[in-house]
């Protein structure tokens, strides 16, 4: 049941983390949802023509939703490995202050 609970805090352009893998402990946004599954992208390791496939239950939500993101996807637009760069630090930066 924990997916369940943390698939009604996911929608494409959110911003997670991962909580297991190799790739534990990164921020990635979500391009896609599918079932069990979302599609991940940070523009750096996992790049947007090669977006990672992971169990919804790996990653936790962070709460943060990128409207940059969901405004080029919803207009079929394609979003750039830097953009997707950007957006991250900007909420890893945020995060960061919120935490000190």
């Amino acid at each position: 049941m924990e997916a369940d609970k943390a698939d009604s805090n996911l929608t494409v352009g959110s911003i997670v983390c991962s909580k297991a893998g190799r790739d534990d402990g990164r921020y990635f946004v979500v391009m896609w949802q599918k079932e069990n599954f979302v599609g991940l992208c940070d523009g750096d390791l996992r790049k947007t023509d090669k977006i990672k496939k992971k169990k919804i239950k790996h990653v936790i939500p962070t709460g943060y939703i990128s409207s940059f993101v969901v405004s080029k996807l919803d207009a079929d637009e394609k979003v750039t490995n830097s953009e997707i760069r950007r957006e991250l630090a900007e909420y890893q930066a945020e995060h960061q202050e919120s935490e000190e």
